[in-house]
């Protein structure tokens, strides 16, 4: 049985993390914990990723953590096991299939853990893109123009709704996405051409993937006209806090590609007020991440998608001076009313050197503006913590340095260069 709410003053002592998956968010929540509480997370994870093998964890891989048949067990074994160690656990995660696999099965969950994860009724609706959609058109939240092809249609032909090429395409359900394996996968497609199109989803009708592919109109401008905005809600709908930044590079690698390189702070009212109207429009509480494009067309931000957890660059929230893991334990864990948090600090997010900034950014004054901030300490690499093991450093500059690489082979060197 769940254990009962412990004190506050007890939480170093009792409090007993413990994250899916190992990728840059994991990392930021492995500091969020042990600065907030001094406590080492538990890290489960498919794979042993160096660079996020903290000193600050204790990192376990479990081949397939992230299916049901492997994850569900061994919550239930570790969350008895915290249990009778007097321990009160507290489960969290990375990436859209985590999430869905916990809200999915959340009320067999929180049956021995704190969660701070959406019931799957609402995670299942406004994850899939195309009720996104329908939702921004009821509450008028601007969104690219989206037609949608049925890849469980085996007999359907392409309908590109008539736009101008190139065109985006990219799956409705990224959950699903992420166990359909094929020759190729990309998380989004730049189309040239009706017949590439046509192929792309001749393709995917022989794949195990029977959702929505989303064909999209391509918004003009490059990387520099990305934003991204972290949130948190409480259980009464109220911003604990509402974090903003302009995307400055993405990643162009065809299993990463738009993942947020170089983050620059900065805090949009038309961005924060929609998202917010969004979230309370359907009910929403916990960590939300939105991506946002400016169509300088008409002058508006159109939202892409919401991400129902903690963003893969959420660092730069805790960049901004927010803990992130804090909130969510006082407010699902404690049950605490926190005032929102408004006196941010301001950031510059990255995952690349200097040398892929000289050669990503066209424009000459934001170039600048992070080139600077590297010199003046403003400019943080996500995965540099300086107390962190020798082995942790090692790796992360290692992961940090290969950047220049992936970027001369899929961006520099053409590729998802074409996306600017």
């Amino acid at each position: 049985m769940r254990p009962a709410r412990p004190a506050q003053s007890d939480l170093p002592r009792v409090l007993a993390p413990v994250i899916l998956g190992s990728d840059f968010c994991c990392y930021s929540y492995i500091r969020c914990f042990w600065e907030a509480y001094g406590v080492k997370p538990i890290v489960l994870a498919s794979a042993d990723i160096k660079s996020v093998r903290s000193r600050f964890c204790d990192y376990r891989v479990i081949p397939g953590i992230d299916k049901p048949e492997v994850c569900l067990p061994e919550l239930a074994r570790l969350g008895d096991e915290l249990i009778a160690a007097g321990k009160v656990p507290f489960l969290v995660g990375c990436g859209d299939h985590y999430a869905r696999l916990v809200s999915e099965n959340k009320p067999q969950i929180e049956e021995r853990w704190y969660t701070p994860y959406l019931d799957f009724e609402l995670l299942d609706d406004i994850t899939q893109k195309e009720r996104f959609y329908e939702i921004c058109e009821e509450i008028g939240v601007p969104y690219p123009k989206t037609v949608y092809l049925d890849c469980g249609d085996k007999t359907a032909t392409v309908d590109d709704g008539g736009f101008m090429y190139p065109v985006i395409a990219k799956p409705s359900n990224s959950a699903a996405w992420h166990y359909a394996e094929f020759e190729g996968q990309q998380k989004v497609y730049l189309i040239h051409s009706r017949e590439q199109l046509e192929a792309l989803y001749k393709q995917l009708q022989e794949t195990t993937y029977d959702k929505l592919l989303i064909v999209q109109e391509f918004i003009p401008g490059d990387d520099t006209q990305i934003r991204i905005l972290s949130t948190y809600l409480d259980a009464a709908g109220d911003p604990i806090f509402m974090v903003g930044g302009r995307v400055m590079v993405e990643d162009h690698s065809p299993t990463a590609i738009g993942n947020p390189a170089v983050i620059v702070s900065e805090q949009l009212d038309a961005v924060s007020n929609d998202a917010l109207r969004f979230m309370r429009h359907v009910g929403y509480r916990g960590m939300a991440n939105f991506d946002v494009k400016y169509d300088e067309r008409d002058g508006t931000y159109k939202f892409f998608e919401i991400n129902t957890r903690p963003g893969r660059s959420s660092d730069f929230v805790r960049q901004a001076g927010i803990n992130f893991a804090q909130v969510q334990v006082d407010d699902v864990l404690m049950g605490e009313k926190r005032a929102r948090i408004s006196n941010t600090k301001p950031f510059i997010y990255t995952t690349v050197p200097p040398y892929v900034v000289k050669r990503s950014i066209d424009d000459a004054a934001i170039r600048r503006q992070v080139l600077d901030g590297f010199r003046s300490g403003l400019t943080h690499y996500a995965l540099d913590w300086d107390k962190d093991c020798l082995g942790q450093r090692f790796w992360s500059r290692v992961t940090y340095y290969h950047q220049i690489d992936k970027f001369r082979k899929y961006f520099w060197g053409g590729g998802a260069k074409d996306l600017a």
